[in-house]
């Protein structure tokens, strides 16, 4: 398919694709098929394989119906996995129910898929998430959520406005290390949270000059640009060929991520938000510098970030080419860190890691797991545990940060409505990247 035709032609509605097979109810935890979820995967790469697909296969209540992907070897793979795993629980040992289409727009016009989960690249979230959400299905959208605080904006008001039941999949919120130290510091066991500081782990070195390549044949190239600019393919721009578990040159690039700061900034942000109890605002003020380096790889590293929220709470966030993750919280009356991953908890108070919720206080020690949380959000018609307007606020936390080492000044920040004061080049950069149309996210909700 030609990138105009891509970019321009809706899907043919009339499209004839055969309907998904449902798993008999006596395979799935007798769960009858009016019962379960249907579940669409758009992007079948190594977070969809290593992560997404494990977790959904492995609810009773959920049906992986169909796969998506832009790379058919990667697409068809995926296929297979979902296939294999439901024979094996018939008893005919055989299942072949599981559609795979090349153009995620053709799954959106589907009725009989209820949800889609989106494990694409970072570029690709907003304009897929809008365009679900339009459609009416319920969504789950890979982190970082987006990569501007517009695009994110725009995308939880399509969702408030569709009323689907959304989640940003970052699973830390889910694992009991994490939610137990936001137990404690919101229950005040280290006294009045005063300061929080966080390590993000180190990029590989950049790629600088990479030469022009011939695309690989299982590759829709231009599908896979979608939004962003028309550029010459190389390997480092992509991921390798016929491989789901090396990390993908895209996450260096500028124009699809925005680097650490985003990428694990998008999961300790947001624990650091939620402990301080500040996930639907932000801080108000923020300083930082960073390095950004020359060549294909672009992405922001070697950077510090300072921020201050309204309620006194300074928070700091480093990159170093040494650092692994952590996250330190200091209150009047002790400190809390949680070092690497999975995290090791230490204290100030070795008594403190004893301490459990009293009547009242916030317990989170019955969290479910990410994927189980979206689909009981779907079928109790409830919140998720991260709600697109969470991601959006946490997300917004790694943007203003680059932001501010991009202009190189102490910026002052609204978080209410969402702009800089008195810095008009930073307010420039709070739209970009724009992308192209004709996804239509820039258009009013």
């Amino acid at each position: 398919m030609q990138r105009r035709q891509f970019l321009t032609q809706a899907s043919q509605a009339a499209a004839v694709l055969a309907l998904p097979t449902l798993v008999p109810a006596s395979v799935l935890g007798k769960q009858a098929p009016s019962n379960r979820i249907t579940v669409a995967l758009i992007g079948t790469g190594r977070q969809l394989m290593g992560v997404n697909l494990p977790q959904l296969l492995a609810l009773p209540d959920v049906q992986v119906v169909a796969v998506c992907d832009v790379d058919s070897w990667r697409m068809n793979g995926a296929k297979q996995a979902v296939e294999a795993h439901y024979a094996q629980l018939t008893k005919s040992g055989q299942y072949k129910g599981c559609l795979a289409v090349s153009d995620f727009r053709e799954l959106l016009q589907r009725r009989d898929i209820d949800a889609v989960m989106v494990s694409t690249p970072d570029h690709w979230h907003v304009p897929m998430g809008v365009m679900a959400a339009r459609a009416g299905k319920h969504l789950c959208i890979e982190k970082p959520l987006s990569l501007s605080v517009a695009q994110g904006r725009l995308l939880t008001q399509v969702v408030e406005k569709q009323r689907i039941i959304a989640r940003v999949d970052s699973e830390f919120r889910s694992l009991r290390p994490y939610n137990q130290a936001v137990e404690w510091v919101r229950n005040g066991a280290i006294g009045t949270l005063k300061k929080i500081e966080i390590g993000l782990p180190s990029d590989p070195e950049p790629v600088r000059v990479v030469p022009d390549m011939p695309v690989p044949k299982e590759l829709n190239y231009e599908a896979w640009l979608g939004p962003a600019l028309v550029v010459p393919y190389t390997e480092a721009r992509v991921h390798k060929p016929f491989d789901v578990k090396g990390r993908p040159g895209w996450m260096r690039i500028s124009t699809y991520a925005q680097g650490m700061i985003a990428n694990w900034g998008a999961h300790l942000f947001d624990i650091a938000q939620w402990a301080n109890n500040s996930e639907y605002t932000g801080p108000v003020e923020v300083e930082g510098k960073g390095k950004f380096p020359r060549g294909l790889w672009d992405t922001m590293i070697n950077f510090t970030v300072r921020y201050r929220y309204a309620n006194g709470v300074e928070m700091t966030a480093q990159q170093q080419p040494d650092y692994h993750p952590f996250i330190r919280f200091e209150g009047t009356e002790g400190w809390l860190l949680l070092d690497g991953y999975p995290p090791k908890v230490s204290a100030s108070n070795q008594a403190l890691l004893a301490r459990q919720p009293k009547a009242g206080e916030l317990n989170l020690g019955g969290t479910l797991g990410d994927k189980a949380d979206f689909i009981e959000g779907i079928k109790n018609n409830r919140q998720t545990l991260e709600p697109i307007e969470v991601g959006h606020r946490t997300i917004t936390i790694s943007q203003l940060g680059l932001i501010a080492c991009q202009v190189g000044e102490k910026l002052n920040w609204n978080p209410e409505k969402e702009q800089f004061t008195g810095n008009n080049a930073a307010n420039a950069l709070l739209a970009a990247p724009l992308l192209r149309e004709p996804w239509r996210i820039n258009e009013k909700v």
